[in-house]
């Protein structure tokens, strides 16, 4: 299974696809299939049935799944798009602005 560098609560930057250039915090990520769901981008409309929790039906708006190369991470300090290098600190490996330097976690 491939480990990603996103991860849940991240804040990342659209940088392909047709949501270029929006932010968004990662909801979720599938790591199985190397997407990611990011919270108000890459809006579908879904068709539904009519079930007990929501008894009209009809068609709803989802967030879909992105690829995760699609996306870049924020860095909270710098406040740019960057890529993210990987330190260990104590035992314990961090996260860290290729921009900056400071680390993300």
């Amino acid at each position: 299974m491939t480990k990603l560098s996103i991860r849940t609560g991240d804040k990342v930057k659209i940088i392909a696809g047709k949501d270029k250039g929006k932010e968004g915090k990662v909801l979720a990520t599938l790591p199985y299939k190397e997407r990611v769901i990011v919270e108000r981008i890459n809006m579908v409309k879904k068709a539904t049935r009519p079930t007990q929790t929501n008894p009209k039906g009809g068609i709803l708006e989802i967030e879909a799944p992105l690829h995760v190369s699609n996306v870049m991470i924020v860095c909270t300090k710098c406040s740019q798009p960057t890529r993210i290098g990987r330190k260990r600190e104590g035992g314990v490996r961090v996260r860290t602005c290729k921009k900056c330097g400071n680390d993300i976690d």
